[in-house]
């Protein structure tokens, strides 16, 4: 009788949705609280998280949030039970807290931003409305296995769940949504007499190069490597933002690029550029998975995560525990729906990765800027014109 009292009662109430405040069904209700109590459960585990910077942990609590009590955060060496696990941000650990984690026999779970970030640079300070939270490895290492790689090798894929990918790849391809800035494609590619390839830089000490780039440790080598693989082509080269904005590593001097490549293509948004292009190559950079969801071919000179699936051109050494066939479908669903987890930035609560696109889509997902992102960009820019001073001094 009380069993039956309460799926009346159930039945009997109105739910929104508490994204768009819509009315939806009993069974829609229950998946939202479905979902969040998956992703609480999920961090239960999490002991402390490290490495986190301050301007960070305003959208990253929400998706480590335990239940109880505010995230752990702390930016001093930590004492923790053996078998609890530490969250971390890899890049920011000193190499000696590392080692004293392992000694307490702890489990490091790799935290790093999510593939559809912001729309901003983290360079610049700007949150992540995204991380990927790894228990087996990180998706750029080759050198390990990752959840990713364990998701594309070896997991279930539903129908429901590809019509999903399908769908979510439509808003990101429509809306020309990247990691780090939306907008809409106005130059695409035509038929010409000469191929036009699209090289895309990075940050050359990255971990993804550092983990993934095998020889092509620079974007001058992966510009050499790529005149060698087209003599013939029209070739433009795209500076990673990071590199651009003046932050991070990896200009390469007006001089180095005669006769590797024909243009430089910093201003615009990278789907721009990926349209206009016949191919794109990368040697880490998501901007190669922005690419196949644009429908583009794609050459790999390192080992992105995409990589050995049978979807690109692969010039890297793929490792042979990648052995599965996988469908566009199939690695968007792996990608962007099932490995990250993602925030609302209206709501400030955890969401699907659909909700995220669309508050983009809509021009939602800006934030605002404070005076560290500010300061952030005017170092840049100063950093980047002390940069071009010094290469014409020295030439």
């Amino acid at each position: 009788m009380l069993k039956n009292l309460r799926g009346s009662c159930l039945a009997g109430c109105t739910y929104l949705d508490p994204f768009t405040g819509e009315p939806i069904e009993l069974t829609a209700a229950i998946e939202i609280s479905s979902f969040w109590r998956r992703l609480i459960d999920s961090n239960r585990p999490i002991k402390a998280a490290v490495g986190f910077a301050n301007w960070k942990k305003s959208t990253v609590a929400p998706l480590l949030w335990a239940g109880l009590g505010p995230v752990p955060f702390s930016s001093r060496p930590v004492r923790i039970q053996e078998g609890a696990e530490v969250a971390a941000w890899k890049s920011r650990v000193s190499q000696r807290q590392l080692d004293d984690l392992a000694e307490q026999g702890v489990k490091l779970v790799e935290v790093e931003d999510g593939f559809i970030r912001s729309i901003g640079l983290g360079a610049d300070c700007v949150p992540p409305l995204s991380i990927v939270v790894d228990r087996v490895g990180i998706y750029f290492d080759p050198q390990q296995p990752s959840e990713l790689e364990e998701l594309l090798e070896k997991g279930i894929l539903t129908e429901g769940m590809l019509d999903r990918a399908r769908s979510l790849r439509q808003i990101v391809v429509t809306s020309g949504i990247s990691k780090y800035q939306t907008g809409m494609s106005v130059r695409a590619a035509q038929q010409r007499d000469r191929s036009h390839l699209l090289v895309i830089g990075q940050v050359e000490d990255d971990r993804s190069v550092r983990c993934g780039g095998g020889p092509v440790q620079s974007n001058l080598e992966l510009l050499r490597r790529v005149r060698k693989e087209a003599p013939d082509a029209i070739i433009r080269y795209r500076p990673h933002p990071d590199v651009q904005a003046g932050h991070r590593v990896g200009a390469i001097a007006e001089e180095q690029l005669a006769g590797l490549a024909d243009e430089v293509v910093a201003s615009g948004t990278i789907s721009e550029a990926i349209y206009a292009a016949d191919e794109v190559h990368v040697n880490t950079s998501l901007a190669g998975f922005e690419a196949l969801l644009r429908g583009k071919p794609v050459t790999t000179y390192g080992v992105p995560f995409y990589a050995g699936w049978g979807l690109t051109r692969d010039l890297g050494d793929v490792p042979s525990r990648r052995t599965a066939k996988r469908s566009l479908d199939e690695l968007v669903a792996a990608t962007l729906l099932l490995y990250p987890r993602y925030l609302d930035p209206v709501t400030g609560l955890p969401c699907p990765a659909e909700i995220l696109a669309l508050r983009l889509a809509e021009n939602r997902g800006e934030q605002a800027k404070g005076v560290l992102v500010r300061l952030r960009q005017m170092q840049g820019r100063w950093k980047r014109r002390l940069s071009e001073f010094l290469l014409r001094v020295l030439k």
